[in-house]
């Protein structure tokens, strides 16, 4: 059924090239069986199928090719990232995170702290935002690194707020949290695909993402983990260990002496599976044929197309939107506030016009026109249905 789709940040609609690639993997599964693993008919031998969508996932993230490695889903590399960055001390033992974190994201940090046999409550700070606010004042988070940096282990945000979509200072935090002896980590789901990073200038020390939402491979797809260049070959580093982080040249001697790939590659635990990294190279292909600052371009002008209709043809006492009114310090995503408990009957009434967006409790709606499917034409209809509703319910 047609619809109008402004989703991509919680679910990316599908390039047609996803179809064909993961259909050619379902053929030579059939055709070659476990010979496929080194013999392709398409020269996409299984046992290097991560490498088909290294280099052009760094490029989306702003890294070199060896500082990525595509493997997992996004928790479980948060906790793979964690298990070797967070290594705390009596001095040093805390991780500051948003306080409105993804609740993933949230307990696996919580998690990690008491897998070091230390209480949350003592090693955990969540940054609040002022009282009344619903952003985060970057030089409220930098208070909190210069008066606790001698404390923190590790700091963790997401490059973008899931639920106001504000797009945080990467580059301006990494800074100052390492210039207080901190190692920074950042959770790009919301960022990989929607706005353009630059995780190796930033050296930032290390990143996660998932690939479903702006990236576009489908529900429940691969993930990638991005570590710092100055981090490729501190073998002394604990880890979580697989054998697909061992030496390739060595790999199927199956002996027991873990001796780690250099960079990112080194903390790749199981092969990955072919079908999800099929499905991300399908879309990968789309993003080959623009670039991150096209993209970025074309999401200024929609989501800015959209920020202006919401602020001129409704009024505060309707609907707040929560995201920050400065483009810069906001992806594709407008987060809508409904005022009165008339959320969910805006969110239903859209959704029976096949207007797709998603709701998140208790009273917002998340828009975004998502520049790679999403045209200025839908923009005016979304609104254009939205004041029907709010004449309707309010």
């Amino acid at each position: 059924e047609p619809c109008t789709y402004f989703c991509g940040n919680s679910l990316g609609l599908m390039p047609k090239a996803v179809a064909r690639y993961v259909t050619e993997e379902l053929q030579v599964w059939g055709e070659g069986a476990v010979n496929s693993h080194f013999k392709h008919r398409f020269g996409r031998p299984w046992v290097r199928i991560e490498e088909t969508v290294q280099e052009q996932s760094a490029r989306v993230v702003g890294a070199k090719k060896d500082e990525v490695a595509i493997m997992n889903t996004l928790t479980s590399n948060l906790h793979t990232l964690l298990a070797a960055f967070y290594t705390p001390t009596e001095e040093r033992h805390k991780i500051l995170i948003e306080s409105k974190a993804f609740p993933s994201d949230h307990y696996a940090v919580e998690s990690q702290i008491r897998w070091h046999q230390r209480d949350p409550k003592d090693s955990l700070i969540c940054q609040e935002p002022r009282q009344g606010e619903s952003l985060l004042r970057t030089e409220d988070i930098l208070e909190t690194i210069e008066k606790h940096g001698h404390e923190i282990a590790v700091v963790c945000f997401s490059g973008i707020q899931f639920y106001t979509g504000q797009y945080f200072e990467m580059e301006k935090i990494t800074k100052a949290a390492q210039a207080k002896g901190c190692i920074v980590g950042w959770d790009l789901a919301h960022a990989a695909g929607n706005v353009p990073v630059q995780l190796h200038d930033w050296n930032v020390d290390f990143a996660c993402w998932c690939s479903y939402k702006y990236l576009n491979s489908g529900p429940g797809g691969i993930a990638g983990i991005f570590v710092h260049e100055r981090h490729a070959t501190n073998f002394d580093r604990n880890r979580l260990a697989g054998w697909w982080g061992h030496d390739k040249a060595t790999r199927f001697d199956m002996i027991n002496e873990f001796k780690p790939i250099a960079g990112a590659a080194g903390f790749q635990h199981s092969n990955p599976s072919v079908l999800t990294t099929s499905a991300l190279l399908g879309s990968l292909s789309v993003f080959e044929k623009t670039t991150m600052t096209d993209m970025r371009k074309k999401s200024l002008l929609l989501t800015g197309y959209l920020y202006h209709l919401l602020t001129t043809e409704f009024s505060t006492e309707v609907l707040e939107i929560i995201t920050p009114a400065d483009p810069a310090q906001r992806g594709a995503q407008l987060s809508l506030v409904f005022k009165r408990g008339k959320m969910m009957d805006i969110f239903e009434g859209l959704s029976k016009r096949a207007i797709i967006g998603d709701e998140r409790k208790p009273d917002v709606i998340r828009i975004a026109p998502t520049p790679l499917y999403t045209r200025f034409e839908d923009v005016r209809l979304f609104v254009e249905n939205l004041k029907e509703l709010v004449a309707e319910f309010y």
